[in-house]
């Protein structure tokens, strides 16, 4: 599959950037359709210095028919990219995360479908979909088998009884695996819309005969990360406290557990589900297999960007609604299927992301986020 024209909604972000170097290598005509959120790029808006020149910028809502209509002339292949990020703002924000995130989806779906010239061009659609879907993870119980809590109580958390407990026995349950299979139980905003995207994108392009393929996204790392956007990856948001001379924060007792994966290994997987005929109408995890405590991530990041500073994480035991506990993926379709592995181990990734943040300046907002939360009572 060469030379195509692709377009990557979002294509300026932390995934979508990173996406396009990818596409541009492999010898394709790439458009980017980016807004340049302020919350990520700044209020100025301006073009980030990463941008590969190759790749032709077009800066626009994707709420915006008109533009996007021009945008989508003679384009190939989509990647939707395009979503405003973060959990816990999402519950506040709600009109907003729902006005970008699936209307924003439903308007390129529906310029698409009712206008013939662009859609008999389209021959896949890719669209970022996230673990966030799932809530909880899948666990096994001792005593009842396989299962698919929801989300701890209130009362269990305010009696700080982090782990999940098995509804029918109480026994603590063992995290496993989640495979793409789970039942999906979404608990924010930001989740419902993703999940909103990947059900959209889906069943448009099954009946429309428009090859599909939905991405869950586990927890993404790495260069380009948004430093200053409090409502980003953990990854990025302590490696910001820490350029600010700061301990990271960390909510319950830190063992927690999620999947990190190498934001260039998600560039790969978008790249294989657009090669790969074997994607086509298909839902993937992307993540590694490997579950990391919270807790290591914040001693690992305090080592590798500030090791000559006299600072340890934080560990509040204190809750924020809606969290899960554990979740990481089993990757063993997009494996079997697509033939991806990751290529870049959380110990070389690692070291990759604290050798860019040790050359950037950010702004900690983490305070201003969490009296937001406060100020919501979705945090303890």
């Amino acid at each position: 599959m060469k030379g195509k024209k692709i377009l990557v909604t979002g294509g300026a972000g932390f995934v979508g950037s990173h996406l396009v170097d990818l596409l541009v290598e492999k010898g394709h005509n790439v458009i980017i359709y980016d807004n340049l959120e302020p919350q990520v790029h700044g209020p100025e808006r301006k073009k980030p210095d990463y941008l590969n020149p190759e790749a032709q910028f077009v800066l626009g809502d994707i709420r915006n028919r008109e533009l996007l209509t021009k945008t989508l002339e003679g384009v190939e292949i989509i990647f939707h990219q395009a979503a405003r990020v973060g959990v816990g703002q999402s519950m506040y924000e709600i009109e907003k995360y729902t006005s970008y995130n699936s209307l924003g989806g439903a308007i390129l779906l529906d310029i698409i479908i009712n206008n013939h010239k662009i859609r008999d061009k389209i021959e896949k659609i890719i669209v970022a979909s996230s673990m966030s879907i799932y809530g909880e993870g899948k666990y096994e119980c001792q005593n009842c088998g396989i299962m698919y809590p929801k989300l701890r109580s209130t009362d269990q958390l305010k009696k700080h009884i982090w782990e999940v407990l098995c509804p029918h026995c109480g026994s603590e349950l063992k995290p496993l695996p989640t495979d793409e299979d789970k039942p999906l139980f979404p608990t924010s905003i930001y989740a419902i819309t993703k999940r909103d995207h990947e059900e959209m994108f889906l069943a448009i392009g099954r009946s429309y005969k428009i090859p599909t393929v939905a991405l869950r996204y586990f927890n993404i790392y790495g260069p380009r990360q948004a430093l200053s956007n409090p409502y980003t990856g953990v990854a990025a948001i302590f490696s910001s406290r820490l350029l600010n001379k700061k301990p990271p924060v960390i909510f319950e007792n830190g063992l927690q557990t999620r999947d990190f994966i190498h934001v260039k290994d998600i560039a790969m997987a978008n790249y294989l589900a657009m090669v790969k005929e074997e994607a086509n109408y298909e839902v993937f995890n992307v993540g590694t297999g490997r579950n990391l405590t919270i807790k290591k991530i914040a001693e690992i990041l305090k080592e590798k960007i500030c090791p000559e500073l006299d600072i340890q994480p934080i560990i509040e035991n204190k809750y924020r609604e809606g969290d899960i506990r554990h979740c990481y993926a089993d990757i063993s379709k997009i494996s079997n299927k697509l033939g991806f592995k990751p290529s870049i181990s959380f110990e070389d990734g690692i070291e990759d992301l604290t050798n860019w943040v040790k050359t950037q300046k950010a702004e900690d907002k983490f305070e201003q986020a969490r009296l937001e939360l406060k100020k919501y009572g979705l945090a303890e």
